[in-house]
């Protein structure tokens, strides 16, 4: 089995050890014996259906937003995301990645940035530096992680939250959401240490996209996730 990372405007998009994310994916496969390739898609790169298993879109500061936001829509690739994801293909999407798969980003100079428009969302910048250990209450799971930003982001009519905010500030600092979900892709704010520090999170990733990609359902084997499990443990019990 191998699985093919998307990853999206790394070069770019890359702030607060996003690509700890990318290392817990290539990690937590491999131990299983499962192959991964990882394949950076940024501004000059052509981009083809069927030819990612899985996306991913860290964050980045307004200039990396603009250039990437025009990239998306001139390009065609935000088009493609969007019709991968349509088919369950997964992705995660942290910080500025999440707010240009929404609707819309309206930094405090300039005009909006156009979103792919894949989640219900739209984002303002604001004045608030919404930063710190952030808890976030799942269906059936908390998961811990940190945020830095200032832009709000707020869900229209229909969207899913990702979950809810026990500790910290998530969408906007209002209204206790954090992220959203549609189908198989996840946006939010909780940056580099997310995965790392969920591994149950992270392998969720990996059997969705073993699961699209073969057609059938395959069982992970199980790792021994001893010590991540008392990180994750220390970190609820610390900052809940």
């Amino acid at each position: 089995m191998k699985l093919t990372i998307g990853y999206l405007y790394g070069d770019c998009m890359n702030i607060y050890g996003d690509r700890g994310n990318i290392i817990a994916l290539q990690k937590r496969a491999q131990w299983r014996g499962i192959g991964v390739e990882v394949k950076n898609i940024s501004l000059k790169d052509k981009l083809k259906a069927g030819e990612v298993d899985l996306f991913f879109f860290g964050g980045g500061q307004d200039q990396a937003q603009a250039l990437v936001a025009k990239d998306l829509e001139e390009s065609g690739k935000g088009k493609i995301i969007k019709e991968e994801i349509e088919r369950g293909v997964p992705l995660l999407s942290i910080c500025g990645g999440y707010q240009l798969l929404g609707e819309y980003y309206k930094p405090h100079d300039g005009p909006k940035l156009p979103g792919v428009n894949l989640f219900p969302v739209y984002t303002v910048a604001s004045y608030d530096r919404m930063i710190g250990n952030i808890i976030v209450k799942l269906t059936d799971q908390l998961i811990v992680g940190f945020e830095n930003h200032s832009g709000k982001t707020y869900l229209k009519e229909g969207g899913q939250p990702l979950g809810k905010v026990i500790k910290g500030f998530g969408n906007n600092g209002e209204d206790h959401t954090e992220g959203c979900i549609y189908k198989n892709a996840v946006g939010c704010y909780m940056h580099g240490s997310l995965l790392p520090k969920n591994p149950q999170f992270t392998d969720w990733f990996i059997q969705k996209v073993l699961d699209i990609k073969y057609g059938k359902k395959i069982k992970l084997s199980p790792l021994d996730d001893d010590l991540e499990i008392k990180a994750y443990q220390t970190a609820i019990s610390r900052f809940g």
